[in-house]
């Protein structure tokens, strides 16, 4: 099969079953807390204990399985993935995302390891935005820019959960979180959800909503970071083949701020309409990959915009471990990132240091900075209204 007849029968089966989980969540049973589920068969939600913060609060976890050799296990802490269980060409199941291997990782060496990152994805330029005429100033944590929702985002806060169910065909785990008023400088009390669901097909599903009692703006993601080879890496995320179903990115400044521009992908890089090893374009010499520390840290526009259901936008496969993924979303946007700022500092699973292009991110959110340029998706929500997007990633074996 080719890959462009295989990354549209991939899309299709994944927009099929998106359909199937949503139907089977409402109708399948809660998992107890501490047990494993009583399904013989089919996905199964088990909820489990995954150590204590430094304040002794307790972080939960809750691992789903299916019949297909995929596990995902989740934590309360930044409503994240801590593993990611995904079998090879020849049947053998490995972690294919970074992270660590107990809570302590999480709380003192934070880098945004398959978390969910609020109340604002990305990078607002300056810590400010302006909203119906008021200024709104953010702390900053990127230099002079405010990144991922501020020095205490989303991710650093221990989630609660809402529901745990399971059924034959799906089984899936909804988190909560409440955000008061003034939160990190942002305005409005919001509520959000965020729900990971495993089916049978392979699809992992991330799906949020929020909702505000004041104006205020909101873009949220998953910042996994994926590595396809397998953790501990033997070799580069980045040596992985890659196909974006985007035409233009937004350059950047010095800051890596969006210039409001978008420049198209084709002579350049960043071109990976048709599939490209990514390591070959990372190591190409251009302006925007040198601001980006040697690699890529840029907003995608995918073809299609904001969409009412996920559409095809990222195919990335490891040839030599067999493994492939595609992502598609509801967002007209992905921030790819190739995991230049890893030096080694930071040890994680199985005690390795994490380093350049050891692991690759595909961030599905609007752009960074929309609140500073009006043109952008708008990323405002109002009282009344509730904030949605929906990922699916698709997981298979390449012969």
């Amino acid at each position: 099969m080719s890959v462009t007849k295989k990354m549209v029968l991939v899309a299709s089966l994944s927009a099929l079953s998106l359909g199937a989980m949503l139907s089977l969540n409402a109708c399948s049973k809660p998992a107890s807390k501490d047990s494993a589920a009583t399904a013989t068969a089919g996905v199964t939600a088990t909820r489990g204990d995954f150590g204590k913060l430094s304040d002794g609060t307790a972080v939960e976890s809750v691992t789903l399985k299916n019949t297909k050799g995929i596990t995902l296990k989740l934590i309360t802490y930044g409503a994240a993935m801590q593993s990611l269980m995904v079998p090879d060409k020849a049947g053998t199941p490995a972690d294919i995302i970074i992270g660590y291997d107990s809570i302590e990782g999480y709380e003192k060496t934070p880098n945004y390891t398959n978390v969910t990152v609020g109340r604002y994805a990305n990078r607002i330029a300056g810590g400010k935005f302006t909203l119906d005429g008021k200024t709104y100033t953010l702390p900053l944590n990127d230099k002079t820019n405010t990144l991922h929702g501020g020095p205490k985002g989303w991710d650093k806060h221990n989630w609660a959960i809402k529901d745990v169910t399971q059924g034959a065909d799906s089984a899936s785990v909804t988190f909560t979180l409440t955000s008061p008023d003034g939160d990190e400088g942002f305005p409005g009390t919001v509520v959000a959800e965020v729900t990971y669901t495993l089916n049978e097909n392979n699809d992992v599903a991330i799906s949020y909503k929020a909702t505000t009692d004041k104006p205020t703006v909101i873009n949220l993601t998953n910042h996994g970071l994926y590595n396809l080879g397998g953790i501990p890496a033997k070799r580069l995320a980045t040596d992985a083949e890659l196909k974006i179903e985007s035409d233009a990115i937004l350059p950047v400044d010095k800051a890596l701020i969006p210039t409001g521009k978008e420049m198209p992908v084709k002579g350049t890089p960043f071109d990976f309409t048709s599939p490209a090893v990514v390591t070959d374009r990372v190591k190409m010499s251009d302006p925007q990959i040198t601001l980006a520390n040697g690699g890529i840290d840029h907003n995608y526009i995918i073809r299609g915009g904001v969409t009412p259901t996920p559409k095809l936008a990222v195919t990335l496969e490891d040839k030599t471990s067999g493994r492939g993924m595609t992502i598609s979303t509801t967002e007209p946007g992905i921030q790819m990132y190739t995991g230049n700022f890893l030096d080694g500092k930071i040890v994680g699973k199985g005690g390795q240091s994490l380093t350049k292009y050891q692991a690759i991110a595909f961030e599905a959110q609007r752009y960074p900075d929309s609140p500073n340029h009006p043109a952008f998706p708008t990323t405002r929500i109002d009282p009344g209204q509730t904030y949605t997007q929906t990922t699916v990633q698709h997981f298979y074996t390449v012969k």
